[in-house]
């Protein structure tokens, strides 16, 4: 019958009593299998951290430069993470560093929000920005 139909013959479930076998293009089959994985594939983005270091006396272009990397990698759907260090003497002047901080995400509302407000622990302040919903 399925050489008549120019289709094949393929076996489902050889294990069974008696065993079950369909009439249909296995060809054709195999490719809609391929496609649906590739869909499936597609569908699901994995979403990475970057990481970006600035220092609490970074100049204003090299806070610029920093800022445009993170735009391009929110752009992209990733997080980015800001990690500023504190070294020696810099600790007397975190309320400097916090400003900075701020004023990257202020420069950066339009395209991401921040998780929680910059926190101090130990000696580096962090903040993740995650892309907004649009």
């Amino acid at each position: 019958m399925a050489s008549d139909a120019g289709l094949d013959l393929v076996e489902v479930s050889p294990n069974v009593e008696p065993p079950v076998c369909r009439i249909m293009d296995y060809g054709k089959w195999l490719y809609q299998q391929k496609r649906k994985a590739k869909q499936n594939q597609k569908s699901h983005h994995s979403t990475t951290q970057k990481e970006l270091r600035l220092g609490p006396e970074i100049g204003e272009n090299d806070k610029n430069v920093k800022v445009g990397h993170a735009r391009k990698f929110l752009e992209k759907g990733h997080k980015v993470q800001f990690t500023m260090r504190f070294r020696g003497r810099e600790m007397m002047h975190v309320d400097q560093g916090r400003e900075l901080m701020v004023s990257v995400i202020e420069s950066l509302s339009d395209i991401a929000k921040p998780d929680k407000e910059p926190k101090l622990i130990g000696r580096r302040m962090i903040v993740v920005l995650t892309p907004a919903k649009k």
